[in-house]
């Protein structure tokens, strides 16, 4: 794959589609997982690729359930499968030429898709690096949340009061950093003017932060 070049893939082993972008010289690489009813075509998280591509990362956005899977309701609340899909994701990317598979991997979650990236990072301690969660249910991940270590940051709309609990409950489970960033009168889609800026200067800055070589680790208390 050529610097500053976008291709389609297919994510094994299901053959799932997605993009991936790898801008040159990439430092990380940051895979996307999308909420319910939505897709790798999102316009919220191309919007949040595209810009972190602009930032030097590399990008994979690709869709969690065949589109036979999509027409039966629950799978999209099934975050056990949809974690699994992406660590299949992230191990494919090992597979991969030098410039891909060295980079540290970042994941940045959506909704039910944020349950999903903290159930993938705690089962891949020493591959994740860094998570973002945008309007997502990380209490959805459940027991999982304990042995999450890589630095997490959950943004949440201000007007989106019952998603704002949900994610502080959350933040008091999640096992290694994390923060949480409210954006004010922001709903749950952040539509408003400004406010999906916001969530990208906000991922941005985490991901410029966190996302390195090896992932940090945890002091002991």
């Amino acid at each position: 794959m050529k610097p500053d070049q976008s291709v389609d893939v297919r994510i094994p082993p299901l053959g799932l589609p997605g993009t991936m972008t790898q801008p040159e010289n990439a430092r990380g690489l940051v895979v996307f997982a999308h909420g319910s009813g939505s897709s790798r075509l999102s316009p919220r998280n191309t919007a949040v690729a595209r810009a972190l591509n602009e930032r030097g990362f590399a990008t994979l956005l690709f869709d969690l359930l065949s589109p036979q899977e999509e027409h039966e309701r629950s799978n999209v609340f099934n975050v056990g499968m949809l974690g699994e899909r992406l660590v299949a994701a992230v191990d494919w990317l090992r597979g991969l030429d030098a410039a891909i598979s060295s980079l540290p991997i970042g994941l940045f979650g959506a909704s039910t898709g944020a349950a999903a990236a903290l159930i993938a990072a705690a089962q891949l301690p020493d591959r994740i690096a860094a998570v973002v969660s945008r309007g997502g249910r990380p209490d959805l991940a459940g027991e999982a949340l304990p042995n999450v270590r890589a630095p997490t940051l959950l943004i949440v709309g201000g007007a989106d009061h019952e998603v704002i609990e949900l994610n502080r409950e959350a933040l008091t489970w999640l096992g290694g950093l994390a923060a949480l960033e409210i954006i004010p009168h922001a709903t749950h889609l952040f539509p408003e003017p400004g406010a999906m800026d916001a969530v990208i200067e906000h991922a941005g800055w985490w991901f410029d932060r966190y996302l390195q070589t090896q992932p940090p680790v945890r002091a002991a208390s």
